[in-house]
């Protein structure tokens, strides 16, 4: 073989050679994705099943939905799909899930009453909250568009409402019209985040950031707007009679540890802070008309709303719970 013709069989090597690489490389990546999103609800997992009131949540070493079973080896049932935020109401649940990959794809996932795949779209960003409307009507979603945390600025989410009833999505309530002080708002660093649903199915209550601040908002899918109630609120969950609002409050400048839970009377806009006096990053759920359930350091735990007792590790291994009604 000539010198040239050594030079081609090197080249056409390394070129057979890379793209059998890429290949694997691809095929590997696909295959882990499928494996990691690809788990549904086995038979019987469904949200009706369990005690009345159980606590349902993510089990973080399988990644999959779990409930709370004193029946079950570990105090606990693990079978339902993989999700990385999980949030269930009425007949509906909702899972976000981020697979691996090059780059990282994210998805928001409908499921019905068993649990079973109903719609799902590609979502941008990093999944971050998840909720649903007390009937199963209306759903939302929050998702890190840049950043991964509130303690910082340099972050920015993306925050869409779907109503199932009509397949209307709103990919980003950013462009609703708010009220700030009684006046028209308009900036360009508007940003929501923490949706909760009141019992209407219209009205909603989010946490807004603007100027530096972060306000409580009430918004009107109806009328489409949004007026700002009171500042230095994030996170905010709806209690079930839709009296009172939990939310996490900034009390230090410490990245480390910025937030405390408070619970805000609605009717006289008073707060009072919870027997939890770690910071929480996390949209508490309410367990029933008095108690709060949160993750924080790789556990969900539990606390007294009215600021009384102490809290109660209640899962470990465990995030986004809920006790579905």
């Amino acid at each position: 073989m000539t010198r040239r013709g050594n030079l081609w069989a090197l080249v056409l090597g390394f070129l057979l050679l890379a793209g059998g690489a890429g290949a694997y490389t691809w095929h590997a990546a696909t295959g882990r994705a499928a494996s990691a999103g690809g788990a549904g609800a086995e038979a019987g997992f469904t949200l009706g099943s369990g005690s009345p009131g159980a606590l349902w949540f993510r089990d973080t070493a399988s990644g999959r939905v779990a409930r709370l079973d004193a029946a079950a080896p570990g105090g606990r049932t693990a079978r339902g799909p993989r999700c990385d935020r999980f949030h269930a109401a009425g007949d509906t649940a909702l899972c976000l899930q981020r697979r691996p990959g090059v780059p990282a794809r994210s998805f928001v996932l409908v499921l019905d009453r068993r649990l079973r795949e109903q719609r799902r779209m590609s979502l941008p960003g990093i999944p971050d909250r998840a909720r649903v409307s007390a009937s199963g009507n209306v759903l939302a979603w929050t998702t890190f568009a840049t950043g991964d945390s509130y303690a910082t600025s340099a972050f920015s989410t993306r925050t869409s409402i779907l109503d199932l009833r009509t397949g209307y999505l709103i990919k980003n309530i950013e462009e609703i019209p708010l009220s700030l002080g009684g006046r028209r708002h308009h900036a360009p660093d508007v940003n929501y985040w923490g949706v909760s649903f009141a019992r209407d199915d219209n009205r909603f209550y989010a946490t807004v950031a603007t100027g530096g601040h972060t306000y409580l908002v009430e918004g009107d899918l109806g009328n489409w707007s949004a007026r700002a109630l009171k500042e230095n609120v994030e996170c905010p969950s709806l209690s079930p009679d839709g009296t009172r609002i939990a939310y996490k409050k900034k009390v230090s400048e410490d990245p480390r540890a910025p937030w405390r839970l408070h619970v805000l009377d609605l009717a006289t806009l008073r707060e009072h802070p919870l027997a939890e006096s770690r910071s929480v990053d996390d949209q508490a759920s309410w367990t029933g008309p008095g108690t709060l359930a949160y993750a924080y350091g790789g556990a969900v735990w539990t606390v007294p709303a009215d600021g009384t007792g102490a809290p109660r590790r209640a899962a470990a291994g465990a995030s986004s719970p809920v006790v579905p009604r």
